[in-house]
């Protein structure tokens, strides 16, 4: 059987972002928002030594042990080191990183590259702990 009705649908309206220097109160309410949405890349610093499964982590470039960074997105998690090395770790999921954040004061970054720069986990550090 033949069809020949053609119906169309119409896209859904992708809501645009606020503009960010339009309104001080949307854009203060824009920047303490959680990130949110499978996109959304969260970030930790873990300044003392990280252990799996009672194994110390260990960065496999420059042998640091403590100091990390730790990045969120969805159910992946990956470490950073100071000296620009990072990798994905299945043994630290989801729940383990919820489980770390403390104290959720958000700092926003353009891009997980320019958080690696701010934070200093793009190897300028390399070698060197920073103690807060």
């Amino acid at each position: 059987m033949t069809r020949t009705e053609h119906t169309t649908t119409a896209p859904t309206p992708i809501a645009t972002p606020v503009p960010v220097g339009s309104d001080p109160l949307r854009q203060l309410e824009y920047e303490t928002q959680t990130p949110s949405g499978p996109e959304a890349v969260r970030g930790i610093l873990h300044p003392a030594e990280l252990a799996l499964r009672g194994m110390p982590v260990t960065c496999s470039a420059c042998r640091a042990r403590r100091d990390w960074l730790l990045l969120n997105q969805g159910r992946d998690v990956w470490v950073c080191c100071r000296c620009g090395n990072d990798w994905l770790e299945p043994e630290i999921t989801r729940k383990d990183f919820d489980a770390l954040i403390a104290d959720p004061t958000w700092t926003r970054h353009p891009s997980t590259g320019a958080g690696r720069v701010a934070l200093g986990f793009d190897g300028i550090f390399a070698g060197i702990y920073l103690d807060a």
